[in-house]
């Protein structure tokens, strides 16, 4: 086949069709990225760069079977600044529809993010065809929700893979001791973090480590308006306060060019803090919530961290942050949450890494629609 692929990014969609078994002839990309460029090249130096969209019309390229994108999505996320078509990165998505009626190829595949149901309804209107929603937590240790137009016929949603967090973080790790509370666990071993690579694998000493210790737990940093210790989103005399959100599940937020949006916690390391346990104790001195580690034996994996989620609730991230247990992901485990190899995006800046990551897709769930062609 002979693909274009819009807003091509590091060329996800090149390894979605692999993955496919699908036979490439000739990848077009039209990317600006230069970054992106430079690690789309590095994977696959047969791919034919285009550079930006808006000069499609001096391409002259013939017989493409499928037309690819993922249009910018600021103007439509809730995460942005809401403009919907009037933001001009949306506004690429008309130029995607003036191409397709161009070059009127076998099939497509457009993707974008859940998005109010008027903005919705003007591209199923112009595509002609009402969008599938796939979650990447399928098939991969990430909540990412998306939308997807195409053509290609009878797709359905892919198993569910059960892959979590625990599955994705790196292995390289060290033991330490955690603290003495509440009469519980001293002398004890639990392998956490390390600042080369983040992870809570395995237990390193004697004796019985309480599998909660070894959990990892997501979390994201958001801005809250806050009127007496309550969220106030409409009161614009209050100013933001970026707080600390841990989810109660084993899935990662979804991945954006922000790393605040999606990090995580060590339990081993949040109990082995001494700054995290002085405001354990003082809340719980205070009436809020018990936290009370020596009977830990006795509750389940899936209550535990509901009690982390609920106890943690409303603490602003500058405190949460000192207490050193709060981690953003390393480039290869947002590599293996977006379902791509490890290192594929190795040779640019991992700052250039993480915005291409967050930009890209879920390689997996891709793969998945195109193997109903």
């Amino acid at each position: 086949m002979n693909i274009l692929s819009l807003f091509d990014g590091m060329s996800c969609g090149r390894v979605a069709l692999e993955r496919a078994g699908i036979k490439v002839d000739n990848y077009y990309a039209s990317e600006i990225d230069p970054y992106a460029i430079k690690v789309s090249q590095k994977n696959y130096p047969d791919i034919i760069q285009l550079g930006s969209v808006e000069n499609w019309k001096y391409w002259c390229l013939r017989d493409i079977d499928m037309v690819i994108a993922g249009s910018p999505c600021q103007g439509f996320s809730n995460a942005g600044a809401g403009l919907n078509f009037e933001d001009p990165r949306s506004k690429l998505f008309f130029t995607f529809a003036d191409l397709m009626e161009h070059y009127t190829p076998n099939y497509f595949l457009l993707e974008n993010v859940k998005m109010k149901k008027e903005w919705q309804d003007i591209i199923t209107e112009r595509m002609g065809v009402e969008p599938i929603e796939i979650n990447s937590a399928l098939v991969s240790a990430q909540n990412r929700r998306r939308l997807y137009w195409t053509d290609i016929p009878n797709i359905t949603q892919p198993e569910d893979r059960k892959i979590f967090l625990k599955d994705i973080v790196l292995s390289d790790v060290e033991p330490v001791v955690l603290h003495n509370l509440y009469g519980g666990f001293k002398e004890k071993s639990v392998r956490v973090f390390t600042e080369k690579s983040p992870t809570i694998r395995t237990s390193a000493g004697g004796g019985h480590i309480p599998s909660f210790v070894k959990k990892v737990l997501p979390v994201r940093v958001t801005g809250r308006r806050l009127n007496n210790g309550k969220r106030d989103d409409y009161n614009e005399d209050i100013q933001p306060v970026q707080m600390v959100e841990i989810t109660d599940n084993e899935k990662a937020h979804c991945l954006s060019t922000v790393q605040k949006d999606s990090m995580f916690i060590s339990m081993a390391e949040l109990i082995h803090s001494d700054k995290a346990i002085e405001y354990m104790n003082r809340e719980t001195a205070d009436g809020r919530n018990h936290w009370d580690f020596g009977h830990y034996s006795d509750i389940n994996d899936e209550k535990s961290s509901a009690i982390v989620a609920n106890f943690f609730k409303g603490v602003p991230y500058n405190v949460f942050k000192d207490w050193d247990c709060i981690r953003k992901f390393h480039p290869i485990e947002c590599e293996r949450l977006q379902t791509l190899e490890d290192n594929y995006t190795e040779g640019v800046s991992d700052t250039q890494r993480y915005k291409m990551i967050g930009n890209g897709w879920t390689v997996d769930v891709i793969a998945h629609i195109f193997s109903f062609i």
